[in-house]
């Protein structure tokens, strides 16, 4: 009888869905449109609406950082979450390299190859998720923080003598979001490999 207590002791609660980190996962998703609107209003070109959309996209791409911290440090891990915070990600940076190409301050080149990455990691989850999650990695998480660095480098009304800036960072960006893109094409396929 008191091995049988030990037992049922030993079993982890399931993790609520309802739970802080995902609940900043969501906030990150409100605060797309907010961002979109703001940067349409500022029509990038009043300083100041500019400087408001890049503060509400820093505050918004921040949430990514402190929704993963809680989730590991409080054990609030969940399938949906893994799944739910690269899309809010993606959503947030498509959002803002749509607005910066549409008003001529970054090639669509850039735009396209970036979005069809995204796209297709988001696709290739959603692919293996019965075989299991592939979490973001190492080298995802580079990618994601250079893509925050170069969008807020082109919506702050930066000097004319930094601006030449952004776009070396951008291309940064964009040689590490298809690296990493191939390596999580190759986790999806050892994923599926057992099924087979």
């Amino acid at each position: 009888m008191p091995d049988m207590t030990g037992a049922e002791s030993t079993v982890a609660a399931p993790v609520p869905l309802l739970n802080a980190a995902n609940l900043l996962t969501a906030a990150r998703l409100v605060l797309v449109p907010v961002f979109a609107v703001t940067v349409v209003v500022s029509g990038m070109s009043h300083a100041g609406w500019r400087t408001a959309a890049c503060l509400i996209f820093v505050v918004a791409s921040a949430t990514d950082l402190v929704d993963g911290w809680i989730a590991r440090r409080f054990e609030l891990v969940t399938s949906l979450g893994k799944v739910a915070d690269p899309i809010a990600d993606k959503a947030l940076t498509g959002a803002a390299l749509v607005l910066l190409s549409v008003y001529d301050r970054l090639p669509w080149w850039v735009t396209v190859v970036i979005l069809v990455r995204e796209l297709g990691i988001t696709a290739l989850r959603f692919w293996v998720i019965r075989h299991g999650v592939i979490a973001a990695s190492r080298g995802g998480k580079i990618k994601t923080a250079l893509q925050i660095l170069a969008i807020t480098w082109y919506l702050w009304p930066m000097p004319a003598a930094l601006a030449p800036v952004g776009p070396w960072i951008m291309g940064a960006a964009v040689a590490v979001t298809v690296a990493t893109g191939f390596d999580y094409v190759a986790q999806a396929l050892r994923l599926r490999r057992p099924a087979r």
